[in-house]
């Protein structure tokens, strides 16, 4: 078999998420199985054949090679390359739900996971987009669709060449920027309804300095342990929730 090993973000691996994309209907150019895999695969070699996709059996050594040691759990699929959005849609989905925009901006985030989950959890609360660094930041990769539970598909994903330019023009767009980092006032005071950009920062450097400075204001999340904060996930994850719950009140 033939293939481009180290294009990996058209890859996608584990049973539910190459499950959920055959129901979803999702573009899949060809599945890979791992030979003596259990009978729990059989639902899997079904629906490929419903849908006409090509499926090969190859060995596990293949398919960690291609996933680099990943959990694939003995099922791959090739897809297209993800797609990325634009600002705009981010917008659109707003305006198609009626709702303020709630955007999470990602300050140079490298840790895979950390991204799938914040985008599951943007997802989960409702947020319209996630916006990103085209430079020195995680992508979307298998890792980051098999974390975020196939949710990176349900809203735009949108990666820029300079952050704190796209916060200028989202903030002429109506959109308050708010930043979650040590030593300010606490999440819960501040008004978190309305148009909003939330920024999460990088895993060891936290929030630069010129995206701190498009920033309207600065929130923290207390801490009451030996800990001094949370990893980027938990604390996008805290203020996202705590979002959601203000703009329900609000329609009450």
């Amino acid at each position: 078999m033939t293939m481009k090993e180290n294009n990996r973000e058209s890859l996608l691996m584990g049973r539910n998420p190459v499950m959920e994309a055959l129901e979803e209907g999702r573009t899949i150019e060809k599945l890979l199985v791992q030979k003596g895999s259990e009978r729990f695969l059989i639902a899997l070699e079904e629906k490929s054949r419903d849908r006409k996709i090509p499926l090969e059996y190859v060995d596990k050594a293949f398919l960690n090679r291609i996933t680099d040691s990943g959990n694939h759990q003995g099922v791959v699929a090739l897809t297209p390359p993800f797609q990325y959005g634009e600002v705009e849609d981010i917008f659109r989905v707003a305006r198609e739900r009626g709702e303020d925009p709630l955007v999470v901006i990602l300050d140079h985030l490298e840790d895979p996971h950390n991204l799938g989950a914040i985008i599951r959890s943007a997802e989960g609360a409702g947020a319209h987009g996630i916006i990103l660094p085209n430079r020195r930041a995680a992508g979307v990769t298998p890792t980051v669709v098999k974390t975020s539970a196939g949710t990176v598909f349900y809203l735009p994903v949108v990666k820029v060449s300079n952050l704190p330019n796209t916060m200028e023009e989202l903030k002429k767009k109506g959109l308050w920027m708010g930043a979650c980092d040590m030593g300010s006032d606490c999440y819960t005071k501040q008004d978190l309804t309305g148009p909003m950009g939330l920024v999460i920062g990088s895993e060891g450097v936290g929030i630069s300095r010129l995206v701190k400075e498009k920033c309207d204001f600065v929130v923290s999340i207390p801490m009451k342990g030996r800990g001094t904060s949370l990893n980027a996930s938990n604390a996008a994850a805290v203020m996202l929730y705590e979002a959601r719950r203000q703009r329900d009140e609000k329609k009450v």
